[in-house]
């Protein structure tokens, strides 16, 4: 691996309600290299979805360091924040998240409209995404026209759209049927071959050994680190 492109040193993520306090992440350290396929692996309530809204810059730690790409982000405030995830990060959801009103091109170019990426170049950049995830034949669809894995691909395709240093995924193959699951499974696996760095955020074991590297958490603690058995 060329780059650390991820280094997390103690992080602790602590929730109050009240006088009530709930420790989510219990000291964490780890580092992700560029080009990496990566598995957070744990059961519900482990606090993967916690470190998932950390590593996508979508919380802060409570105590501790992240650097993403060099940059100190633990920090941040959400303005700041909101810029490092347009510059840094696609992310792929369970529920794909795609608005139903817009055909599938358009949903893909939703983060460069953000990005100030002008019409044409948007339009060129979405179906160029679709036709890397194999849907160049359903750019028109709408995702009620489409199959759930054909709706998770335009999910990755808009992942993949403003050319992130990471797609983050989380529960990718949560809401579909196994041919589905596999299809996505392999065209991740597609995307860590051509280099992408991949983080992906599962309960599923099978989902979690398709990775290089596991990080199995419980209780907010990193129980071992490295690969499934």
């Amino acid at each position: 691996m060329a780059d650390e492109m991820i280094r997390l040193a103690d992080v602790t993520k602590v929730y109050r309600t009240g006088s009530l306090a709930v420790a989510a992440l219990r000291g964490l350290t780890f580092s992700i290299e560029a080009g990496e396929y990566v598995s957070i692996m744990g059961p519900s309530g482990s606090g993967k979805s916690t470190l998932m809204h950390i590593l996508g810059c979508l919380d802060v730690p409570t105590a501790g360091s992240y650097w993403l790409n060099a940059e100190d982000v633990s920090h941040m405030d959400e303005t700041e924040l909101a810029d490092v995830r347009n510059r840094h990060i696609g992310f792929v959801f369970q529920s794909f998240n795609l608005l139903a009103s817009l055909s599938a091109w358009r949903n893909v170019e939703l983060p460069l409209i953000y990005g100030g990426v002008s019409r044409k170049d948007r339009k060129e950049r979405a179906l160029e995404a679709l036709r890397r995830v194999g849907l160049d034949d359903r750019v028109d669809h709408r995702p009620g026209e489409l199959s759930g894995g054909q709706q998770q691909r335009v999910a990755i395709a808009r992942a993949l759209v403003s050319e992130p240093s990471i797609i983050l995924a989380d529960e990718p193959t949560g809401a579909l049927d196994s041919k589905s699951a596999h299809e996505v499974l392999d065209l991740m696996a597609e995307l860590h071959a051509a280099g992408r760095t991949l983080i992906v955020i599962t309960h599923d074991r099978d989902v979690a050994r398709a990775a290089e590297r596991t990080l199995p958490i419980r209780d907010g603690l990193l129980e071992t680190v490295g690969q499934l058995a």
